[in-house]
């Protein structure tokens, strides 16, 4: 499965391609041939991409940027980084951080195209970029997941109605410890589908994993296999507890098929999810089994999945970001 950003980038490509838009995926060895393009979209502001960017500026090419940028701190707290990290470069040869970066980059832009407005809010008071051109754009869910049929799930794995996870095992972020230390205690069919990462965390997860008899635990499955869909389909409920998510593409294609959601509230969840899904502490256990019992005892409903269909499919991100570049080309 392609990540978050490669993932957007080729859903977007497929679907501005529809509007006889000429898409072109950029490539490092041909980095003059961006001047025979209108707009340059990057997407992730990160050292990678930081020369780059200052070479357009240079050259008075246009580009929009993704920033991809998100911090648990305070916007006070990272303006005091900021402010600290601009004071010790002074004494390091101009040495420039991450977060420097990030702001080089989009104070550069044209336009800046956070995922959430919670995104935008940080950039704005955390880096100091109030007066700038923005305008959110989501992130999306293919239109497949919408038609999802349980039966393969059930008629491979005789389960359904079960609690679904899809995730990376072992990433601190994903929060799955935690995840599988509440789902110790309660008794009710699980599905995990995943890779386990070789780490300390992953090992710990995957003996987890092992102890509860509860659970059906899959190697990873390709994005693309009806498989996935299925299991989406067939769950009772899916739960995602990371720490934080922007938004978690899997809690929304679980959603379109109308499994019932359990995730973070950090990250901008809620500009997705609204109030159709229920929101957990991803820091307290206890917290995590209440919550996915609640979802466990409450009947499915079909407003989260209209509501995503009506709101975050690719077709639909992709025309208001048509719009956004026409607006762009008239500048």
């Amino acid at each position: 499965m392609k990540g978050g950003p490669t993932y957007k980038i080729l859903m977007l490509k497929k679907h501005l391609e529809k509007f006889n838009i000429i898409i072109d995926l950029f490539n490092q060895w041909e980095v003059d041939s961006v001047k025979n393009y209108d707009i340059v979209h990057i997407f992730n502001a990160h050292s990678g991409v930081y020369h780059f960017a200052q070479s357009l500026k240079l050259n008075n090419i246009k580009y929009i940027v993704n920033p991809i940028f998100f911090s648990k701190h305070s916007p006070m707290k990272i303006r005091l980084y900021l402010y600290f990290l601009n004071k010790i470069s002074n004494f390091l040869n101009g040495t420039i951080s991450e977060i420097s970066i990030v702001k080089e980059v989009c104070k550069n832009a044209e336009l800046i195209m956070p995922n959430t407005i919670e995104e935008e809010n940080i950039i704005k008071k955390g880096l100091g970029l109030f007066n700038y051109n923005y305008s959110t754009i989501y992130n999306g869910v293919e239109k497949r997941f919408l038609y999802s049929d349980p039966s393969l799930f059930i008629k491979k794995y005789k389960i359904k109605d079960f609690i679904l996870h899809v995730g990376h095992i072992g990433a601190k972020r994903k929060n799955t410890l935690r995840l599988l230390k509440a789902l110790k205690t309660i008794n009710y069919p699980t599905v995990i589908i995943g890779n386990v990462l070789n780490n300390k965390e992953g090992q710990k997860c995957l003996e987890l994993i092992k102890e509860n008899t509860n659970i059906l635990f899959l190697d990873w499955v390709k994005h693309s296999d009806p498989l996935l869909e299925s299991a989406y389909a067939a769950s009772k409920v899916f739960v995602l507890p990371s720490l934080y998510e922007t938004p978690g593409r899997s809690a929304l294609e679980a959603g379109l098929a109308k499994s019932n959601i359990v995730i973070t509230p950090f990250g901008g969840t809620k500009e997705y999810f609204s109030n159709y899904a229920t929101y957990v502490n991803p820091y307290s256990i206890k917290k995590i089994q209440e919550s996915i019992i609640n979802s466990i005892n409450s009947n499915r409903s079909d407003n989260l999945s209209i509501h995503i269909k009506q709101n975050f499919l690719w077709e639909i991100i992709a025309k208001k970001l048509k719009t956004e570049y026409e607006k762009l080309l008239t500048l």
